[in-house]
């Protein structure tokens, strides 16, 4: 994903890929061969979801994927992008239902491809995770429980991740990143996407509280790197 400031900047492409291209990528990088793909949404990146036709020696092996093709800004740092692989694999090793990372036939977990889009050569990561089925949450009628269980697996979910280590984790921290919760206060400039209605106003309650309530006390909150371990 990109630095997240709103617009594509000339540094950023996001991937175009035609259904066909998406099925060669799968077949020429993962060796797999698809049997129906489909796009997925997706914010500045590709994503489809492959179906895989089954043959004799991969009985076992999952029949669905997400095929996921990184926009151009984003394949330019393939450290991050692979250490975001580590983390999903250290997970579902920890035994949270995430999905498993897919190799290529190079036995990588990301691979770069170049292609010429019509507007010059431009480089593109691609990987590939099972598919987890489900509806997502806001397609539901969530009751009290439901969010009870939500906030106890992600409490769970970062109480894991205080034993995550890798060489190259301070690739996380990225200065104006936007999906960076202590940033909240970035996503003023953006106010103007929305009419002015209550929906409006409570965003606007939720920033200003966020910068009075938390961005006061940011400094007594942990933020794990790997230089400070499990502080």
């Amino acid at each position: 994903m990109s630095s997240g400031d709103g617009q594509q900047s000339q540094a950023s492409t996001k991937p175009a890929f035609t259904e066909a291209q998406a099925s060669a990528l799968v077949e020429s990088v993962f060796g797999f061969k698809v049997s129906k793909i489909q796009p997925l949404p997706s914010y500045d990146d590709q994503n489809f979801r492959v179906h895989i036709s089954r043959g004799k020696e991969t009985t076992d092996d999952p029949v669905e994927y997400v095929l996921k093709i990184s926009n151009t800004e984003s394949s330019q740092t393939p450290d991050l992008i692979e250490m975001q692989n580590h983390v999903i694999m250290f997970l579902r090793a920890a035994g949270f239902p995430t999905a498993s990372v897919c190799r290529t036939k190079g036995d990588n977990t990301i691979s770069l491809i170049s292609i010429d889009s019509g507007s010059g050569v431009k480089s593109y990561l691609v990987r590939m995770l099972t598919y987890l089925p489900g509806r997502p949450i806001a397609e539901v009628a969530v009751s009290h429980q439901q969010l009870y269980e939500i906030g106890r697996l992600a409490a769970q979910l970062d109480k894991a991740l205080e034993e995550f280590h890798h060489p190259k984790l301070n690739l996380f921290h990225r200065e104006n990143f936007i999906w960076n919760l202590k940033n909240v206060p970035l996503l003023e400039k953006y106010m103007g996407a929305l009419s002015q209605s209550r929906n409006r106003e409570i965003v606007e309650q939720v920033i200003q509280l966020f910068k009075e309530e938390v961005m006061t006390k940011l400094s007594h909150f942990r933020e794990l790197t790997e230089e400070t371990g499990r502080r």
